[in-house]
């Protein structure tokens, strides 16, 4: 409420006992008063009276008085509570001597200071009179000034000792208690408080500050904007002067570049007119030496024609004796080819009559087995029958093998029947599957959920919409309902590959929504149903570049879209999506998940659902499940359908032929069975023929003797005159080959002098011929020299006329073109600028037009875009940065001082807590003193320990039966009185070091014997009288026992009414 003021010694004179004392308090309908008025005296003032009279509510009509609120007493929660029962208001009247030079403003309010509070059901109101009665002031502030003035705090229990704060502090023996009754007497706690509140206050300060800082930040950022801004549109300046100089420059680079092309002309037109000298002297050359060469070619024409002169007759001898040794060894060989003839003639005759001379022999040794003709008849029969036996057995055997080749073929025709049956039994059930896959996309058409799960998944969405009430978040799913694909349809296999199975699953907030959803799916028949516990609050994923496939292929993550933040993060979490890469084909698949060594990779799959992935040194490549149904996530089902529809009438015609196939297999089943039956038929009656036949022949062996047969022949003498023929045949055929050996011998005679002559007649003439072969070789070579001549010479003239001279021509005309377009470029470019800027601008050299070219477009593009992007000019851009900066300026500029101000108060606070600190200990010390001079009275030494961090205070005292030990006794552990004494004296410590006008207190010997009693009310007056201000004493006790002075005034109050 107010300072406190401490001081170290007892200061009687430091202020006017007339000042700030009460002299009367009047109560009206105030607690248990209806009206009551009393007198006190300047010093000491005893009340007494019985329980209920009303003694403690003249202390708590103080404290209202003072401004003390109603919870503060401790007797009420209201005001309006103290206001006696069946009573519409109360009045509290207290008057103040104002007095002696510590008088509150005496011209005001005279020698008497008169304060009145009045209280009612709805309000209260203070009201500050002067001596005279006259209303001087009614603010709370003006109350608060008096009090302040005189140091007047009801609240502290050394000015005000209520009932309850007697029976708290003193009577208390707890050391928690004693220490708030130390700490507010010496108003350490208002301190502590206020220094506390202040450093709270500093710290919102700092905080607001920061705000403040912070709230600016957003207008600092827009001001970087704005520079940036400034700086790029100065860059667009600075290339808008860039591409003037690039016209500039391009448009004198055109004459540069023509000048360049002309001085290249100029040398191009020098070269090509260099090379008719050249071109002129080779056609001369080639002239010349086509003129030597016909001359060559006209002299060995003459002397071919002189050697051929001599040359032909041995050529015409040549040819006679050639022809003529061709016609002789031509009959040398037919001679030698006839006696060859005559020859083997000869010898088929004398075979001849070696056979008939051979065919007499056997007649006559035929003659002599005419006794054994009917034995050899016996065994040709014999013979006969062993080859019907031979012969039906061949064919048994023939039946027999025909029988087994038809029953392989039986055999093999049910494999094939029954491999047909199944085959048709394959295509009849992919035809079903292909009609179910159609019924079940026609299904997914009409409802996309039943594609993950089927109908089974819409039973449980169903459910869970039933108990959706219950579930603290609603489930997400199937995942595959909240997936789409970013890039049409051309990964949806491979995506459906690599995400599996979670398609299906379903995302719950916790565990409790886990079980929840099972029970839902065991309502629906879907039991096996995969739930996925996840967190819905976190927000989407955003992974680092470095934790994802250092690869230029698309991830699975890559190319699908959800617009559910939690199943992007499962696919991420749970699918490791991030980490699956989707390749073309199975080679591309192969060299990413196995060659490259791609960091972050878990997964390969390709577009036809082939999964690829190595775990260490381990490779592995899973081709794709046929039995799982893929196109889930296709976006149109009508290709699909459409797809299956055409698959299915392929897969139907596959069985209607299959079916025909397997009906003509049928039919050829039949017929071998039947061909089958008449084999074996046949078989059988060859097998009993052949048993009759083997009889037969036995029968006959064992019943008739062999029989001879002989063939018809010549007669003897038929043989011999036809041997005598041969013979004369075979000596004529002896004397025409001795004939003919004679004129072979003769032909060959001739040959070989034909030959000798034909040698003669060559080796003759070889030299003349060789001289002319090789006359006619340099002929031919001096020909095709000749040719080659004219045909280079005719080169020549070529290339002058259709090369050389033409392009000449052309270069002329090309160079007077250019010069043209020289003077028009140079025109052109002197109106853009003159020719001496671009000189000073370093030229047009390094560039060429067409780079000067690109580069302008690329700028002039740049230009565009960046003119487009910054509509505003860059002045008002500057202005408006100036202004704003400015204006944040200033803003930092107050925000900077206020951070000063705030660091100097800190400082000050942190040395006033410094001093605050010291101070406490100075009052612990001082404590210590006072209670160790009051205890000396009695002979007691004693100590005070204060824990300010602890917030304890405990009280020990040494007795004067202890002296001869080193015995200190807590309170606790002493009697009674004695313990009353020591807690009086550590009252009346607190009271020395305290300083204020008036002081009271109540029932303050409540539970004290009448010997401890006597001692403290000594004591009390004692102190009382010596300490010079006033003193108001409540008890309900007998104070017979105080002595009696002029300065001691006791009053009786008046007993309670039954």
């Amino acid at each position: 409420m107010a300072d406190t003021r401490v001081f170290t010694q007892p200061m009687r004179a430091a202020y006017s006992p007339q000042a700030g004392i009460v002299s009367k308090i009047r109560l009206e309908n105030f607690m248990c008063h209806s009206s009551l008025e009393i007198e006190l005296g300047d010093r000491v003032n005893f009340i007494t009276g019985q329980n209920g009279s009303g003694k403690s509510a003249i202390l708590t009509a103080l404290c209202v008085a003072f401004g003390c609120r109603a919870k503060g007493t401790q007797r009420a929660s209201t005001l309006k509570d103290f206001i006696k029962t069946g009573c519409s208001y109360a009045l509290v009247r207290v008057e103040m001597k104002n007095q002696g030079e510590d008088a509150f403003k005496p011209e005001t309010y005279g020698h008497t200071i008169i304060i009145e509070r009045k209280i009612s059901e709805s309000t209260s109101s203070t009201v500050l009179k002067d001596h005279q009665g006259r209303k001087v002031a009614s603010r709370r502030e003006d109350l608060r000034e008096i009090v302040e003035h005189f140091n007047i705090d009801v609240e502290n229990p050394c000015v005000i000792m209520s009932q309850d704060k007697s029976r708290e502090f003193l009577h208390s023996g707890n050391d928690k208690d004693k220490f708030k009754f130390f700490f507010k007497a010496t108003l350490l706690y208002q301190v502590d408080d206020l220094l506390k509140s202040i450093r709270r206050l500093l710290n919102y300060a700092n905080e607001l500050v920061g705000q403040l800082e912070k709230s600016i930040a957003p207008v600092l950022k827009e001001l970087n904007e704005l520079q940036g801004k400034i700086k790029s549109m100065e860059h667009v300046e600075e290339i808008s002067q860039q591409v003037q100089m690039l016209k500039k420059k391009l448009a004198w680079s055109w004459v540069y570049d023509v000048d360049k092309q002309l001085e290249q002309e100029a040398a191009r037109i020098v070269k090509l007119k260099d090379r008719i000298p050249a071109c002129q002297g080779r056609i001369d050359r080639q002239l010349v030496k086509v003129e030597e060469m016909r001359d060559h070619l006209t002299k060995k024409k003459a002397q071919i024609a002189v050697m051929m002169e001599r040359t032909s007759e041995v050529r015409r001898l040549k040819d006679e004796l050639q022809q003529s040794l061709s016609l002789a060894t031509k009959e040398r060989l037919e001679l030698e080819e006839e006696r060859g003839r005559r020859i083997n003639q000869i010898q088929k005759m004398v075979k001849r009559a070696k056979l008939l001379e051979h065919q007499i022999h056997d007649i006559h040794e035929q003659h002599i087995k005419n006794t054994q003709a009917e034995e050899y008849e016996m065994e040709e029969k014999l013979k006969e029958l062993q080859d019907e036996v031979d012969e039906a057995n061949t064919q048994f055997q023939r039946l027999k093998e025909e029988e087994d080749v038809l029953s392989e073929s039986l055999t093999k025709a049910k494999d094939e029947i029954r491999r047909m049956a199944l085959e048709i039994e394959d295509i009849e059930k992919k035809e079903r599957e292909i009609r179910s896959y159609i019924r079940d996309l026609q299904q997914h058409k009409t409802n996309k959920v039943t594609a993950f799960g089927g109908g089974r998944v819409t039973n449980l969405l169903r459910t869970i919409e039933r108990h959706h009430h219950k579930f603290r978040r609603p489930p997400i799913g199937p995942i595959g309902a909240h997936v789409t694909l970013v890039h049409g349809d051309k990964w949806a296999v491979a995506v459906e590959n690599a995400i599996g199975k979670l398609l299906n699953a379903f995302i719950v907030t916790d565990h409790k929504d886990s079980l929840l959803l099972r029970a839902c799916a065991r309502e629906a028949n879907y039991p096996n149903v995969q739930i996925i516990i996840y967190d819905f609050s976190r927000p989407r994923l955003n992974i680092p570049i470095h934790m994802l496939p250092q690869t230029n292929q698309p991830t699975t993550i890559s190319v699908i879209h959800s617009d559910t933040p939690t199943v992007v993060n499962v696919l991420v979490d749970v699918g490791s999506a991030e980490r699956q890469v989707l390749v073309k084909d199975y080679e591309d698949g192969k060299s990413v998940a196995f060659d490259q060594r791609i960091s972050n990779l878990k997964e390969v799959y390709t577009l036809d659902g082939y999964r690829m992935f190595s775990r260490g040194s381990a490779q592995t490549i899973l081709p794709p499940n046929k039995h799982v149904r893929t196109g889930r996530l296709c976006t149109s089902y009508d290709d699909q359908i459409q797809k299956l529809e055409s698959d299915a009438l392929v897969v139907q015609e596959q069985a209607q032929q299959s079916r025909g196939k397997k009906r003509n297999l049928e039919e050829r089943l039949g017929g071998l069975q039947d061909e089958l039956q008449s084999t074996k038929r046949r078989r059988s009656d060859a097998e009993r023929n052949l048993r009759s036949k083997k009889l037969v022949m036995q029968d006959f062996a064992r019943s008739v003797a062999a029989e001879a047969s002989s063939a018809p022949a010549t007669s003897v003498d038929e043989l011999h005159q036809e041997i005598s023929k041969v013979q004369e045949e075979i000596q004529g055929k002896e004397l025409l080959l001795e004939k003919f050996r004679v004129r072979l011998n003769e032909a060959e005679t001739k040959a070989s002098e034909l030959k000798i002559s034909f040698e003669n007649l060559c080796e003759s003439a070889k030299a003349e011929i060789d001289a002319f072969e090789e006359a006619d070789r340099e002929l031919t070579l001096i020909e095709e020299d000749l040719r080659s001549a004219e045909a280079e010479k005719i080169h020549y003239e070529k290339v002058m006329n259709t090369k050389v001279l033409p392009d000449i021509k052309e270069a002329e005309e090309q160079y007077r073109e250019l010069e043209h377009n020289r003077k028009e470029s140079y025109r052109k470019a002197s109106i853009i600028c003159p020719e001496s800027e671009i000189e000073e601008l370093g030229g047009c050299s390094g560039s060429t037009p067409e780079q000067l070219s690109a580069q302008l477009s690329r700028l002039s593009q740049r230009l565009q875009y960046e003119s487009q992007r910054y509509p505003e000019s860059i002045d008002d851009l500057r202005m408006f940065y100036d202004k704003k900066e400015r204006k944040i300026l200033r803003k930092q500029q107050t925000y900077k001082a206020f951070r000063e101000k705030l660091s100097a108060c800190e400082k000050s606070l942190d040395s006033r807590w410094t001093k605050f600190q010291r101070n406490a200990t100075l009052l612990k010390r001082q404590l210590t003193w006072q209670f160790n001079g009051h205890l000396r009275k009695k002979g007691i030494s004693g100590h005070i320990k204060v824990s300010y961090e602890e917030e304890t205070l405990s009280i020990e005292v040494k007795m004067p039966q202890d002296a001869s030990s080193s015995t200190v006794r807590d309170t606790r552990g002493l009697s009674g009185g004695e313990r009353s004494f020591s807690t009086l004296c550590f009252a009346l410590a607190l009271h020395e070091m305290t300083e204020a006008p008036f002081r009271a207190m109540d029932e303050f010997d409540v539970f004290m014997d009448a010997v401890s009693r006597k001692i403290s009310l000594d004591t009390l007056v004692d102190f009382a009288l010596g300490q010079g201000s006033q003193w108001i004493f409540i008890t309900p006790h007998d104070i017979s026992m105080v002595k009696n002075d002029e300065r001691i005034k006791k009053q009786q109050m008046a007993a309670p009414r039954s």
